[in-house]
């Protein structure tokens, strides 16, 4: 496999992005999952925009209708929906055992880029594919010292399974628009039309679980996660897409799952199991099968 720009992106963004998981189960404690995507995408928006004046000037971007629509659209469901659902089963699962949940996201991607992208799969790649599920599955099986009730881990997998199939398909339906269009543009449209509906979603929410007073917020670790978690991760992540084929991206950022596991390990004190350990080295395995 010859190395390229979008192949050292991409996993850079799976580091970034198991940094930021960390940070994020941490603000978790003190912020509900709606209050904390829509601060999240705020403070990503404001650094969205010095950016995209610095990368193409004052002028506004010839983006054709379809373009934004796709770009809107994305933003919706892979940022909005999906991160929300995210976090919610982070709070639920833990990030080392949701970091695995997320290896689903490179067959999603393949699967969606067939059908959609034109992108063929190989039989290798349903060999990688299989032994994907067999690491997400042997990671969640449930243990004798378990501490996790059935009914929580079930509600937990389903929201993170939801999460990353929304997030598949938030970035191969905006994959042609990031190739047409400016870069930057692409990435502020997506984040625009998923801080608006956040917005209202904030408020359609049970009080008690609506973003908690301003003083109450701790700032300096959103930033720092908003800024590491999702402004860089997600520049990353799209500039892998741009520069190489969805299907390959998407193995790539299945390193993120080893990133989470470290940085749980690390910051949360999360418990490295052999089971846990083997479930990353399974997976980890049908990503450098599907590379074939």
């Amino acid at each position: 496999m010859n190395v390229g720009l979008g192949e050292v992106l991409s996993v850079a963004a799976a580091a970034s992005w198991g940094l930021g998981v960390a940070l994020y189960r941490k603000l978790g404690d003190r912020m509900p999952p709606v209050a904390l995507n829509l601060y999240k995408n705020a403070i990503v928006l404001v650094l969205l925009v010095p950016t995209v004046l610095f990368m193409h000037g004052f002028a506004l971007p010839d983006i054709a209708p379809w373009g934004l629509a796709l770009a809107a659209a994305s933003g919706l469901l892979g940022i909005a929906v999906a991160d929300t659902m995210y976090f919610k089963a982070l709070n639920t699962l833990g990030a080392g055992r949701l970091g695995v949940v997320g290896n689903l996201f490179s067959p999603f991607v393949i699967v969606l880029s067939y059908l959609f992208l034109n992108e063929r799969l190989t039989a290798i790649q349903f060999v990688g594919f299989a032994l994907v599920m067999g690491g997400v599955l042997l990671v969640h099986q449930r243990a004798s010292n378990e501490t996790l009730a059935p009914r929580e881990l079930k509600i937990g997998m389903a929201l993170g399974l939801a999460a990353v199939f929304l997030n598949a398909a938030g970035i191969v339906m905006v994959k042609p628009v990031l190739e047409e269009f400016p870069f930057f543009w692409v990435a502020a449209i997506r984040m625009l039309a998923a801080l608006l509906p956040m917005m209202l979603m904030n408020q359609l929410v049970a009080a008690h679980r609506r973003a908690p007073p301003l003083r109450e917020i701790p700032w300096a670790l959103l930033i720092f996660a908003a800024f590491v978690g999702q402004y860089l991760s997600s520049l990353l992540w799209l500039g892998g897409y741009k520069y190489t084929s969805a299907s390959v991206a998407s193995v790539l950022n299945e390193t993120a799952s080893i990133f989470i596991l470290l940085f749980a390990w690390a910051l949360l004190g999360e418990t490295l199991t052999r089971r846990k350990l083997m479930g990353v080295a399974l997976t980890f395995g049908g990503v450098l099968v599907m590379l074939l």
